[in-house]
């Protein structure tokens, strides 16, 4: 009895297991119930933010099969991305619901189908991802499968690639 109450008193007490990230002042960020979204830090909206002026009339919208086609486009040229080897890691820890989202209402507004662009400016949205040029041309390949994919002109997918190239200059970081 008396080796048995020794035994008990030299062994320790088994601790809990520490909490890495409360210790670190981690926050698991919950998603919006409604869009799916994760939040976001406060920044001032508009359609300014969006890169480029929009086309006047309505034949670019049009071209792109409206905002079904265009919506099908940005969602395609995400997912072509996020499976793409040679871009894929930058995609890897972001919101894609925000993406897709935020990709269309700027594809739409640009191309006058009447939305509004809700997302950060273009170096605010990528500033600290690292974007190379050979980056870009990636995405920029995928953007062009996304536009054959829903038949999109060649003239059309040209027109729209030359309002979006300005903005490079600002998603280009290094």
């Amino acid at each position: 009895m008396l080796i048995l109450a020794a035994a008990l008193l030299t062994q320790s007490v088994a601790e809990p297991p520490v909490d890495w990230d409360k210790e670190f002042g981690v926050e698991e960020k919950m998603r919006d119930p409604v869009t799916g979204e994760l939040p976001v830090d406060p920044y001032v909206q508009g359609d300014g933010n969006a890169g480029a002026k929009p086309f006047d009339g309505e034949a670019m919208a049009d071209a792109f099969g409206g905002q079904a086609g265009i919506r099908r486009i940005a969602n395609r040229t995400v997912e072509l991305s996020e499976a793409d080897p040679r871009i894929a890691a930058i995609f890897a820890s972001h919101d894609m619901v925000r993406l897709k989202r935020t990709l269309f209402e700027q594809f739409c507004y640009i191309l006058n189908a009447g939305c509004t662009y809700t997302g950060r400016d273009m170096t605010a949205s990528h500033k600290d991802l690292g974007v190379r040029t050979r980056d870009m041309n990636a995405l920029v390949e995928n953007l062009q499968r996304a536009m054959r994919e829903e038949n999109v002109s060649f003239a059309a997918q040209n027109r729209f690639l030359a309002k979006l190239a300005p903005m490079s200059g600002a998603v280009i970081t290094r």
